[in-house]
């Protein structure tokens, strides 16, 4: 049987000195929450769960923060970008830091994939290339 008291006490814990994990408050967690991910991703299966955790932190702040609203309404149409960029992993086989060239940072590829960040021009432009598809492929379509 599982030790309910030991879980609480290690979220307590963890959440006590790591509160952002679950929410981010402020500027200064959120750059917090981007190195600890950067961390993490090093070893993406061993904190896959953390990360998600993490992720979704990360998400919520850049959605409902002033900072990003306009920059959030710009790049709203690129999501369908993110299905193709996963196609195209899979078809290749390829890992998180095998885009390093195109994208950059493990952590930078990670966060795409999970919606949290979003592709730039430049990391479109690039992945065309090295896929010989349309940079249009990697946009909303009506």
């Amino acid at each position: 049987m599982m030790n309910f008291a030991s879980v609480k006490a290690k979220a307590v814990d963890l959440f006590s000195e790591a509160s952002f994990v679950s929410h981010i408050n402020d500027e200064h967690e959120y750059d917090v929450a981007l190195t600890l991910m950067d961390d993490l991703v090093d070893e993406y299966d061993k904190y896959r769960p953390l990360i998600e955790v993490l992720s979704l932190s990360i998400e919520k702040w850049e959605n409902e923060a002033d900072e990003f609203s306009e920059f959030n309404s710009r790049v709203e149409s690129l999501n369908d970008g993110v299905a193709v960029l996963r196609v195209l992993m899979d078809q290749h086989h390829l890992r998180l830091e095998d885009l390093k060239e195109e994208i950059g940072s493990k952590s930078l590829v990670s966060m795409i994939l999970n919606g949290s960040r979003n592709l730039t021009r430049e990391h479109i432009q690039s992945l065309s290339d090295r896929f010989k598809v349309a940079p249009s492929a990697f946009f909303h379509k009506e």
